[in-house]
C-alpha cells in the first residue's frame, strides 16, 4: 500500500466526535491498527505510543498518532482514561476500515497490529506490522518518519 492514496473513513471517537480522515488532510500521522483495548501486547503498544507521543509532536512538521480497533468508542474512552492516552482512539467495530486498509486477523480470530503513516496529501508512506514487536514498532516508524519527511 505505500505509495498509494489511504482509504477515507469516518469513525466514532474516545472524545465522543466523529473523526474523519478527511479532517487530517494537511498533516502527518500515524494510524495504528490493534486488537484489544486491555490486552496486554495491545496495551503495551498504546503506551509506547503515549511515551513516544511528545517526540511525535515535535517533530518537523508534527506527527498526531490516531489508534483504531473493534472496541466499542465508550470502551475506548474508558482505556484512553485508564492510560491517560493523549491521542485519540477510534472505534471500527465492523472492521470496515481495518479491512480497508487490508489488517489481516490471524488465524481467522487475532486481529493485526499494523500502523501506517500517512503524509498531508493522505498518501501511505511507511506501513509497519508489529504483531509481536509491540515495543520496537514506535522506534521503527519514528526512524521511517526521520527519512521521508526530510
Amino acid at each position: 500500500m505505500i505509495g498509494t492514496k489511504a482509504p477515507e473513513f469516518s469513525l466514532d471517537s474516545s472524545e465522543g466526535t466523529k473523526f474523519s480522515s478527511s479532517d487530517m488532510l494537511g498533516s502527518w500521522y500515524v494510524l495504528f491498527f490493534y486488537a484489544k483495548d486491555g490486552s496486554p501486547t495491545c496495551k503495551r503498544g498504546c503506551l509506547s505510543f503515549k511515551e513516544q507521543y511528545n517526540l511525535f509532536k515535535s517533530l518537523e512538521p508534527p506527527v498526531e498518532i490516531v489508534g483504531v480497533s473493534q472496541d466499542t468508542a465508550e470502551d475506548h474512552k474508558k482505556f484512553k482514561e485508564e492510560l491517560k492516552l493523549p491521542f485519540a482512539l477510534l472505534s471500527d467495530e465492523d472492521r470496515k476500515v481495518a479491512d480497508s486498509f487490508g489488517v489481516p486477523v490471524h488465524l481467522g480470530r487475532f486481529p493485526a497490529k499494523s500502523s501506517f503513516v500517512i503524509d498531508p496529501e493522505g498518501v501511505i508512506r511507511h506501513v509497519y506490522d508489529w504483531q509481536f514487536r509491540p515495543r520496537h514498532h514506535v522506534a521503527k516508524i519514528l526512524d521511517s518518519l526521520s527519512s521521508i519527511t526530510e
